[in-house]
């Protein structure tokens, strides 16, 4: 791996990245930054942790200028979540450049947002519908913009957002450069990418094993009866500091979180139906740890940074490899452990091997504490059973004859004089048989 020096990054942010304990360049880092800050178009695939926001972030604030009061460069993103967490990275390093960075997204109060970009932001980062509203609105001027980034652009087609983005694409200028980062790059994206690029370079980084080799996967055998007593006891004997908990709907995190609550967990729901101040609070909370366990859709699967979470649980089997990526990648980062259990019931099974497929390892069965007790449980009953049997067999057997010990009890007729070999019995030992 290289240095952020060596890759050409100013020395005043390498020591911010060194306080802020990075010390190394990724390797989709490695690969992207001379890419992007030659000013080369670029599709870039990357598996989620691999820290694709600073392969895009570094190289575009070094060839942004601050003198310019311009809007130069823009990122989307497909959700307010990862559009607050480049935001947070981008507060972190903008300083070091001079430039000044503005995160939009819905949820937020809209004349707070317009107060903000009549200050001049050079760096916006948003989500489809709130850049279009200000576009709308004549908040936001877009057209002196050459850079832009479509970040989890896989997600953005999953959730409808193409049309919009070719919208936002038509109002930047008409020289800019045009960056595609995303775990999958499904046709659709890359036919949208080929449309308004430039020969792209690309760039592939395999979801290999260093990705996934800190979480310890497992499957559990189980079905919409049993999973939340299940859920319980891995809460309970497992004792993580921080869980999070993927269902597929909104109203299954409801009925989730609920249930668990009237057992008296530590714990809260996160969706799209809150609104953004309800859904900051939740975060704060959950990152603060006075939440132990988050119960949430696939909307906190990407782009959300949280230290500790220790568990990850799959209460629904996701949809796709790419989404049980996505989810369980919200732990082991940053070099630590974690731990990936996922619920599979009979049916299931044939999405489960697709997903093996994709991140090319077999998991794990594991058995629950009262599986393993019952199978114990029928152990210990088996082998009173054979003791049993044994006792009687000895019991009941006859006793020898006094003449049993002539030959032994375990004379197996190799005398020459067994009726398996009755033409031997004529003869003598050493003695071939007259013809």
């Amino acid at each position: 791996m290289s240095n952020f020096e060596e890759l050409g990054i100013r020395g005043e942010v390498v020591k911010l990245l060194r306080h802020a304990g990075i010390h190394e360049a990724t390797p989709v880092q490695e690969k992207a930054v001379p890419v992007v800050r030659g000013g080369n178009d670029a599709i870039v695939q990357a598996p989620t942790g691999t820290g694709k926001t600073l392969a895009f972030l570094l190289p575009l604030l070094e060839r942004m200028k601050s003198g310019v009061d311009t809007a130069q460069t823009l990122i989307v993103t497909p959700t307010r979540e990862l559009t607050r967490q480049i935001g947070k990275v981008a507060q972190t390093v903008c300083p070091a450049y001079d430039i000044r960075a503005l995160a939009l997204y819905g949820g937020q109060d809209i004349e707070k947002e317009k107060e903000r970009l009549g200050r001049h932001p050079q760096l916006i980062i948003g989500t489809p519908g709130r850049l279009l509203d200000h576009l709308r609105r004549k908040t936001l001027q877009l057209s002196q913009a050459n850079k832009v980034v479509l970040d989890e652009a896989d997600e953005m087609m999953k959730l409808g957002f193409l049309e919009d983005v070719e919208v936002l694409l038509k109002a930047l200028a008409a020289d800019r450069q045009l960056l595609l980062f995303s775990a999958t790059i499904p046709d659709r994206v890359r036919a949208l990418a080929h449309r308004y690029m430039n020969q792209p370079k690309e760039i592939k980084v395999e979801a290999d094993a260093p990705t996934l080799d800190a979480i310890h996967q497992t499957i559990v055998d189980s079905s919409e009866e049993t999973k939340l007593d299940q859920l319980c006891e891995i809460i309970n004997t497992r004792q993580p500091y921080l869980m999070m908990v993927f269902c597929m709907t909104k109203q299954k995190v409801h009925q989730v979180m609920m249930a668990l609550a009237q057992r008296g967990y530590l714990v809260d729901e996160l969706h799209g139906d809150l609104t953004q101040a309800q859904r900051n609070f939740v975060m704060k909370k959950f990152r603060s740890a006075e939440l132990q366990i988050l119960v949430t859709t696939d909307i906190a699967a990407r782009g959300l940074d949280i230290e500790g979470v220790t568990h990850v649980v799959n209460y629904d089997i996701p949809r796709s490899t790419e989404d049980y990526i996505h989810r369980i990648g919200r732990t082991g980062r940053a070099g630590r452990e974690g731990e990936a259990i996922t619920f599979v019931n009979a049916r299931q099974y044939d999405k489960l091997r697709a997903i093996e497929a994709g991140i090319r390892k077999h998991i794990v069965k594991q058995r629950s504490a009262r599986s393993r007790e019952k199978a114990k449980a029928r152990e210990q009953i088996a082998a009173k059973i054979r003791r049993e049997r044994q006792e009687e067999k000895k019991k009941n057997a006859k006793p020898l004859s006094k003449y049993a010990n002539r030959k032994g009890a375990g004379h197996k007729g190799r005398d020459m004089r067994s009726r398996r070999n009755p033409a031997a019995r004529y003869s003598k030992p050493g003695q071939k048989k007259k013809r």
